[in-house]
């Protein structure tokens, strides 16, 4: 049970519900996960909806890219939702399921593309370094171009932002699924 209130649709003030018309018109389909939380503010949650459409579907990432920058990110705070939300995701924009299992269960995955491996090292390094080191911006900068690199730390910031909002407020997952993040050791 989420710490917050989780709006239904009948309970929603016009602008909440503007809003979430807005979402379940757009490519997402649904509102789910921090949007249900940053309805409460729908002046936030409508800017939310914006930046999070353009850093998932209009980048110039590839969706494998993107997806995995994301999985990533997710792995890293053990955001169930977040998980559980783009791992399929990930699958069908072309990553590799021995990747998406090495990035569950907190393994280095092995990878035979190399812009996969870039992404996964800028991701890892700014997460657990709170930085980038020269050799692996390098590496991802000359793959990805300077729009991509701008883009993929935006993305890993944005689903930062989701992971700990899903996190503080204890959004729970779809009834009836289970959590598939095993707790890190760290």
């Amino acid at each position: 049970m989420a710490r917050i209130p989780l709006f239904p649709i009948e309970n929603m003030s016009v602008e909440q519900r503007r809003v979430y018309d807005t979402v379940v018109s757009g490519p997402r389909g649904v509102v789910v996960g921090p949007l249900r939380a940053a309805l409460h503010r729908p002046e936030l949650a409508d800017k939310w909806q914006q930046f999070g459409e353009i850093l998932r579907y209009r980048t110039s990432l590839a969706p494998r890219l993107s997806e995995l920058a994301i999985l990533v990110t997710a792995r890293h705070w053990t955001s169930q939702l977040e998980w559980q939300q783009h791992a399929p995701a990930a699958l069908k924009g072309g990553l590799s399921a021995a990747v998406v299992e090495a990035i569950r269960i907190g393994r280095r995955p092995a990878f035979t593309a190399g812009d996969e491996q870039a992404v996964y090292d800028f991701c890892r390094e700014m997460h657990e370094e709170k930085s980038v080191g020269e050799e692996t911006y390098g590496r991802a900068h000359k793959l990805l171009g300077t729009l991509g690199v701008v883009e993929l730390t935006a993305l890993i910031g944005y689903y930062s932002m989701v992971a700990m909002t899903l996190l503080a407020h204890e959004i729970p997952l779809p009834d009836g699924s289970a959590p598939e993040l095993p707790p890190l050791g760290r």
